[in-house]
């Protein structure tokens, strides 16, 4: 008589098995791709409560245990300030998935609750402050987010229609403030479609948002999609209709940008205008010719 399976194992085998190409693989892949993970490292991994970040654990903790490649990964819960309901959702999950889980509290919600202008802004400033602090302080050398594919794209597109500017997100960063550490993101190639077939798939409720701000904004609007990144998702849901690989080229195309084509750019903090690249571009061609 065969064994039955516990839930976190049946939801483990989901991900080996039934959605291994669409999420352990191009899993793997930017692990591989971008050099995400070296032996010896201590990641914390930042879990927020929701879908993306509770996957991107568990993946982790796969990987931990299958990889010939040493590391260590603390799952850690910041704790900003969430009502009693979202705080035992993400302990009851974390339970259900079989992640252990350190928590830790801050007063962020507290702080931005009054703050009018770009709360977003701070709130997420201060996040990852707190972020980073912790996981210096249990020894980690990276923190691991779970933005994915989609976070990516939608976030070039929201940098040019909403930013004036071509600006990625890169899949891992070295921290300014923080000396040391850097921020990696291991579901980098993983679309958010899939993540929630994956959700779905196994009965799992995660929480949405838990930001108060968004609640308030959410009660005082008509429609609930006042974001900007909501808009942009709308958007790219109507192109794919007709165009079922936009989010693909978009992908790719921060992949191979051709500096010699732009007006201007921007590196390390330093401004560089179309003069000064053509000026720069026709010294170089004198001299070779020279």
């Amino acid at each position: 008589m065969s064994r039955q399976l516990e839930p976190y194992q049946l939801i483990e085998r989901s991900i080996q098995k039934k959605f291994h190409k669409v999420l352990w693989t191009p899993f793997i892949t930017a692990i591989k791709q971008y050099e995400l993970i070296a032996p010896g490292d201590r990641i914390a991994a930042c879990i927020s409560g929701g879908k993306d970040s509770m996957l991107m654990a568990k993946l982790l903790q796969l990987l931990q245990r299958h990889s010939d490649v040493p590391f260590e990964v603390v799952n850690l819960v910041m704790d900003p300030g969430y009502n009693a309901v979202n705080r035992q959702k993400i302990e009851s999950n974390a339970a259900l998935l079989h992640i252990p889980v350190t928590i830790f509290e801050t007063n962020i919600f507290d702080v931005t609750s009054g703050i009018e202008q770009s709360p977003c802004y701070l709130c997420a400033r201060m996040r990852r402050g707190y972020l980073y602090s912790k996981a210096r302080e249990l020894g980690c050398n990276k923190i691991a987010l779970g933005h994915h594919f989609s976070d990516v794209v939608e976030t070039t597109v929201m940098g040019m229609f909403y930013g004036s500017q071509l600006q990625a997100m890169p899949p891992k960063l070295r921290s300014r403030n923080f000396p040391g550490m850097e921020l990696i993101r291991p579901m980098y190639c993983i679309h958010e479609d899939d993540i929630i077939a994956w959700q779905r798939y196994n009965d799992l409720e995660f929480i949405q948002c838990a930001c108060r701000f968004t609640e308030r904004a959410a009660a005082h609007s008509s429609d609930g999609s006042s974001s900007k990144r909501q808009e942009v998702k709308l958007l790219l849901r109507e192109l794919r209709r007709k165009n079922p690989d936009i989010e693909k080229s978009i992908f790719h195309s921060i992949h191979s940008v051709c500096l010699d084509t732009m007006v201007g750019y921007k590196s390390g903090g330093v401004e560089h205008t179309f003069a000064d690249c053509y000026r720069e571009r026709g010294e170089m061609e004198k001299e070779a010719a020279e």
